[in-house]
This record gives structure tokens, sequence and C-alpha cells, in this order.
């Protein structure tokens, strides 16, 4: 069974409970994503081959301290870097290092800032100088994916609804779903309830209510779905080698649909795509 907590009295932990948030954590949310949002697009010219991931990093960290945040992957379980590089084959949780990009690389950065609480939660694909036709498709593919999946989010729908739009127009495309890795809560914790699946079926998941916060962020391939987890712990790649994308925003479920937290001021969602 599922339960639903009012935020502003439960718990400052994960129990499994799905918080509903009033118009002051919305207005908190909004803060947090879109100071996100602004180191992502601030990243556009940075990202090109030569540059290293260590930079970006560096970049991420110094950004956020500018403003007042703190990045929430910083020493996360262990983790020691302010944000994830993903190049390739990576699928997600790649670690920043002192390995240049090349050029024709595809790379997402996942950044989350805590800015007075909140957890801002967005990742993003760019393309790092000429990049092959199948990897831009690809990354087009993943975007649309992300907005198909945002387009069902309102209240009275069950979460299985994001997944099955996701799975039907990926796999129309002949590109597969990662299974392993889900969207999830966000807003006081970092990761919360419900876990948001990116496949499944329309009635499958607990229903969207009014005041929910989660990210989603699919994760697909342009071979078979499976992924294995490196020596380090944390880098998740493509068991066939094959290419991959993500692309992550965090929303509000409002009384008709759903408010994008995450998207980009400038309008570099998609950066190097249009």
């Amino acid at each position: 069974m599922v339960n639903y907590v009012e935020a502003a009295t439960a718990p400052l932990k994960n129990t499994g409970a799905i918080r509903i948030y009033g118009p002051e954590a919305f207005d908190g949310m909004r803060k947090a994503c879109q100071l996100t949002a602004r180191c992502l697009d601030a990243l556009v010219p940075i990202i090109e081959p030569g540059v290293t991931t260590e930079a970006i990093d560096n970049f991420v960290f110094e950004f956020g301290m500018d403003h007042g945040a703190l990045p929430a992957t910083l020493n996360y379980r262990g983790y020691t870097k302010s944000s994830c590089t993903s190049i390739n084959h990576v699928v997600c949780h790649g670690i920043p290092n002192d390995k240049p990009l090349k050029d024709g690389d595809i790379v997402n950065v996942d950044v989350t800032f805590i800015l007075d609480g909140w957890h801002g939660d967005s990742s993003r694909m760019y393309p790092v100088g000429n990049v092959k036709r199948a990897g831009i498709r690809l990354m087009e593919v993943t975007h649309e994916c992300l907005m198909r999946g945002i387009e069902v989010v309102k209240p009275g729908v069950r979460t299985g609804a994001i997944g099955e739009a996701i799975q039907t127009y990926a796999e129309a495309q002949r590109c597969s779903v990662v299974r392993d890795f889900c969207g999830h809560g966000v807003g006081a914790l970092f990761h919360d309830a419900p876990n948001i699946l990116h496949y499944g079926r329309a009635s499958d998941g607990p229903e969207i209510r009014e005041g929910m916060i989660f990210t989603i962020e699919p994760m697909i391939n342009l071979g078979r779905p499976h992924v294995k987890v490196l020596s380090d712990g944390w880098t998740a790649v493509t068991r066939d080698r094959s290419l991959t994308a993500q692309y992550e925003h965090t929303v509000g479920v409002t009384a008709d649909g759903c408010e994008i937290f995450t998207l980009s001021p400038a309008g570099l969602d998609r950066p190097g795509l249009d």
C-alpha cells in the first residue's frame, strides 16, 4: 500500500512514503533547479575537444560555491566529485578525471545543487566537436523520450504511464531503455519515494498526486539495454559497449499537469542539436 504524507510534517528521511509538497516548497525547488539549469547552460561553451571532465567538475563546484549552493554528490555515499560526467558508452555515474574529451564524443553532465535545503537535479547531453549522425540521433530520441514522459504527468494517472510513454517511443525508434536505474522523488531529500521507472505499463505504479516532486531521467541505448557497474562501484556502462544517452528534468505536479523546474532559462536544454 502506498502512503502519501504532507512534506512539511514528515521526517527528513526516506521512509517509502510519498511526500506532498506545498507552495513554499515549489518556490524553493524553482530556485534550486534554476541554479542547476543555469550551471548546465554555462557549460555549453566550455565543453569542447581537449577539455577534461575534471575541469568540468571544478567549474560545477565553483559555480555552486559562487551562488551559495552545495553539490549534492560531493561526499555522497563516498562519491568525491561535484558532478557525474558520462561519456559515450557510460550510462551514468561517470567519475570526472583528467582524461580530455575527444572530437565526436557525447557526454552527459549530471548536476544537483542544494540551495537553502532544496535539491535541484538535472542532466543534459553535450556534443563534443563533430558528432556522428548516430550520436546526434540518439540524443534527439532520448530528449524526446524525456519530454513524452513529462507530457503524461498529471494527477490521477499512475507513474507507469511515464514509463510506458518512454518505452513505446524508444523502442519504436529501435533503441532500448535501461532498466537498472530510475527517476526518483526529490525535494528536501536527494533521493526519495517514489521510484520513476522509464518502462512499463500505464496501469503500474502509485497514483500521481498534486504536490509530488520527482525526476524523470531516461537512459536510452542504441544497442541492448543491459548494463554493468565497473569495479569503482559507480561507473555504469553498456554491456555491449553501445552508445547511450540521458536527459533529466525535475518536475512538480500541479492541479492539471506539471511544472518543469529545471528548464533552461536560455533555451539550451538541447545544446548543439537545433
